[in-house]
């Protein structure tokens, strides 16, 4: 692969696989330092375990085992100790009040925590590591065993009828979520449907499969207005309350949109998740761009949310055959590509690059997920034949 060629590169949005690849070097470029570091320079240089995990996905994806190494190396020595696996990485590494570059938070971030499991076990079968898949599934079994707790709570299924559910439920971290006595907060954001699945089928003995069963309820029960809250409380009679981080939904909940559009074809599971969260199709039905927030009580929403919003929207909207909505928003994040950096927006935020690098590498073909939650790449021998499967605005481009 010549750097310097895919780099060159500068359709936008991408709409092949080389396109994609090359997003993901001016990405790399920009945030990523020699070490595999993966810096937010908009919030002080700070890295998360968010950002390492994302990272280590998109560079098993773009096929390069030395970059995942590093990323992946600088993520257990700084982040857990040297000890992934047997315990889960801290949130936050940044410059504490002394000047020291230390970790700022060992509180756990599930979100993260299920991105690295589910990565590392993909990894380990695409590249045949079975020390990967060791130490996915071992980091699985942790997140099962001190992120994970149990809930009920009810369904409406017509005008006359409730059904009571009982499920085990991710934490948003083993620290600071639990709000009294079997009340508990979570973040709908935290639950991608293909993780879910594909933690599943590599752990079957683990709780995935059960949560990923009632993961359309729990979207429906939480979004009654079809759109998802960044985090919401369930309490011990399976009441939903008001959480200390409010009810809007924003910059969190935008992803459960985008997991969404990317699990749409698992059947019927995806396509029930799709169905729950129908407010943000019915919202640009006669909006051009999606809001910054929603109060996912009441449906209010207001602001114009920025360009990454509209690129995690892409798969949603494709989903959902919203051809209108769809060109609308490509015309969006066309318009605020920067060619000089090769990234989205003035200044390119990260977050903003994370949310376009899933929405373009799916609607590319340069991953995308089984039925039961295996990742399927460009260069994987299961995706022979199907990797290109781009439909902006309807139509589907070929070549890497």
């Amino acid at each position: 692969m010549m750097v310097t060629a895919l780099a060159s590169a500068n359709v936008f949005p991408p709409d092949s696989v080389r396109d994609w690849r090359a997003y993901w070097h001016s990405y790399t470029s920009a945030f990523v330092d020699p070490q595999g570091r993966v810096i937010d320079a908009h919030q002080g240089g700070i890295s998360t375990s968010e950002g390492q995990a994302y990272a280590l996905f998109f560079s098993l994806v773009a096929n390069q085992p030395q970059l995942f190494a590093r990323i992946l190396a600088w993520t257990n020595d700084n982040l857990a100790g040297g000890r992934l696996g047997q315990k889960l990485p801290g949130w936050l590494w940044g410059k504490n009040p002394l000047g020291r570059w230390t970790l700022l938070s060992p509180h756990s971030a599930s979100d993260a925590d299920l991105w690295l499991a589910y990565t590392l076990i993909e990894a380990g079968s695409l590249w045949h590591r079975s020390d990967y898949t060791s130490l996915g599934l071992q980091l699985a079994d942790t997140i099962a065993r001190e992120e994970v707790v149990p809930i009920s709570f009810s369904t409406r299924i017509n005008e006359q009828s409730m059904d009571l559910s009982s499920t085990p439920m991710l934490l948003p971290g083993y620290f600071g979520f639990v709000d009294g006595p079997q009340r508990y907060v979570f973040n709908p954001s935290y639950l991608p449907l293909p993780l879910l699945l594909g933690l599943a089928q590599a752990d079957p003995r683990g709780p995935w499969q059960e949560m990923a069963s009632q993961l359309p309820n729990f979207l429906r029960l939480v979004s009654p207005h079809g759109f998802a809250p960044d985090w919401v409380g369930i309490g011990a009679d399976g009441d939903l309350f008001t959480p200390p981080q409010g009810s809007d939904g924003s910059y969190n909940a935008i992803r459960v949109y985008l997991w969404a559009g990317m699990g749409s074809d698992e059947e019927p599971l995806g396509r029930e998740v799709l169905h729950a969260v129908y407010g943000m199709r019915s919202y640009l039905q006669h909006a051009v761009l999606p809001p910054t927030v929603v109060d996912s009580k009441t449906g209010t929403a207001h602001g114009q949310g920025p360009a990454g919003f509209s690129a995690a929207l892409l798969p949603y909207l494709a989903a959902n055959h919203d051809e209108k909505a769809l060109v609308q928003q490509l015309h969006r994040v066309r318009a605020d590509y920067d060619a000089q950096q090769g990234l989205l927006g003035q200044p390119a935020y990260y977050y903003d690059q994370n949310l376009a690098l899933f929405a373009f590498g799916y609607r590319t073909g340069s991953f995308h997920f089984s039925s039961h939650g295996a990742l399927q790449t460009w260069w994987s021998a299961q995706a022979v034949g199907t990797h290109e499967r781009t439909r902006w605005g309807g139509a589907t481009h070929g070549g890497q």
